[in-house]
């Protein structure tokens, strides 16, 4: 396939994405508000976000084997079409019934079974499009869709709110998923099978081989277990920065806050999008946490809008480097014929850590920090001083305590041998013997 061509396929593909990604953010936005006003509790914003999370994390293996035997196309398709499914039932039960939170469960885990088929053959796909100096700008790219999550999504949620309700919003992302799907469906040439996966009968014999070339590369192996650390402690801001900011402003503030700070993730998406990163991926990945672990605590010590927003806008700055940075380390180091089944792996252990924080962050928030630092709490005459007391103040502890195991991975990663030689290892070579 010719180079160019290649390239705009990706990004006939990712501009749906881009599209698609705007509306679940949306979605996510507004459920979360909606659900925190409804009920007053860190615990049912937790519940939701781990049930339109876990699903797709634990099913990405098999979604990843799928992606390698059949068209990746199709299960792009299949993957959205599904997703939109369990937003379509959410709106139907707020427009012809009395809505209960477990509607709003059962919603946004029909949506995340979906992500797992579409999740890891967008993430293959890109090997097929891009060669190994395209890696960092693709990246580069994803990373601007997924800040749209952050910039734009919540400033378009928090304005139809003003004016309108939650069904407006979600009518607007079922919209979303028809675009992306148009734009798959734009790609006439159908995208690559692996021949090993459709000689193979079995899918735990394919999950079998995406694990060995996983646990072969000790680099990479640790790399994920880094990754996995580093996401329980993030998986806190995005659970709980909703609560802590709910507790002393509206939800218009909120969105502002998300949308302004996601100005930094925007630019540094860019930057990566229109420049080579060069060769320096690791000093980028420990540089790019050590700079949000800082930022993650600074968010955390005051209830100041302008403060967190300079944090959040610092915060979301680096995270760009970090996710661009490991994906080419990760990417250029593993055969392109095995790369659906390897994402979908690495999906579900890189992201452990997310799964965990979102199973537990509500239940500390509001049984454990928060009562720490309400007037009378454990903490209030200590901690409480520096930063403040009562609602919400509990969340800026964790966040603070947070941030620091950030730098502090960080600076351990540093050291690591195997994973910094990642950043020099050879390419691999794909199935067909040309370098990717």
């Amino acid at each position: 396939m010719d180079q160019d061509k290649s390239f705009t396929n990706f990004l006939v593909v990712w501009g749906g994405q881009l599209v698609s990604s705007i509306g679940s953010g949306m979605t996510a936005f507004s459920l979360v508000v909606y659900a925190f006003e409804r009920t007053r509790l860190a615990t049912n914003v937790a519940l939701i976000t781990l049930l339109s999370f876990l699903p797709s994390i634990l099913l990405r293996p098999i979604g990843g084997v799928l992606a390698d035997r059949f068209d990746r196309r199709a299960m792009m398709i299949i993957g959205d079409l599904g997703s939109a499914s369990g937003v379509v039932f959410i709106l139907l039960t707020m427009l012809f019934g009395d809505v209960d939170m477990w509607h709003i469960y059962a919603g946004v885990t029909v949506s995340s079974i979906f992500v797992a088929l579409q999740s890891p053959a967008y993430k293959a796909s890109a090997t097929d499009w891009l060669t190994e100096e395209q890696y960092s700008k693709g990246s580069g790219l994803v990373q601007l869709a997924e800040s749209s999550k952050f910039l734009l999504s919540p400033f378009i949620a928090g304005t139809l709110f003003s004016f309108s309700n939650i069904e407006t919003v979600l009518a607007v992302d079922i919209g979303t998923f028809v675009v992306a799907v148009f734009a798959v469906l734009v790609i006439k040439k159908q995208m690559k099978r692996s021949e090993q996966g459709a000689e193979t009968g079995h899918w735990m014999k394919d999950l079998a081989e995406g694990w060995r070339a996983i646990v072969s590369n000790r680099g990479v192996a640790l790399l994920i277990l880094v990754i996995s650390v580093v996401t329980f402690y993030l998986g806190f801001l995005q659970t709980l920065i909703g609560p802590m900011v709910l507790s002393f402003a509206d939800a218009r503030t909120l969105g502002t806050i998300q949308s302004v700070s996601a100005v930094g993730m925007l630019i540094s998406s860019m930057l990566i999008g229109m420049f080579s990163m060069g060769h320096r991926y690791m000093d980028m990945l420990v540089i790019g946490l050590v700079i949000a672990g800082l930022a993650l605590s600074l968010m955390g010590v005051t209830t100041n809008v302008h403060f967190i927003i300079a944090a959040g806008f610092l915060f979301l700055s680096a995270l760009p480097f970090v996710n661009a940075s490991a994906d080419v380390l990760i990417r250029r180091n593993i055969p392109n014929d095995k790369q659906g089944r390897v994402w979908g792996i690495i999906g579900i252990l890189s992201q452990l850590g997310f799964i965990v924080a979102y199973g537990i962050s509500g239940l500390l928030a509001d049984h454990v920090f928060n009562p720490f630092l309400e007037e009378g709490g454990l903490l209030a005459s200590s901690v409480g001083h520096v930063i403040g007391t009562g609602p919400g103040r509990g969340i800026g502890l964790m966040f603070i305590i947070a941030g620091i195991l950030v730098v502090v991975m960080a600076l351990i990663t540093s050291g690591v041998r195997p994973i910094r030689a990642l950043a020099t290892s050879a390419s691999v070579v794909n199935a067909g013997g040309s370098a990717q």
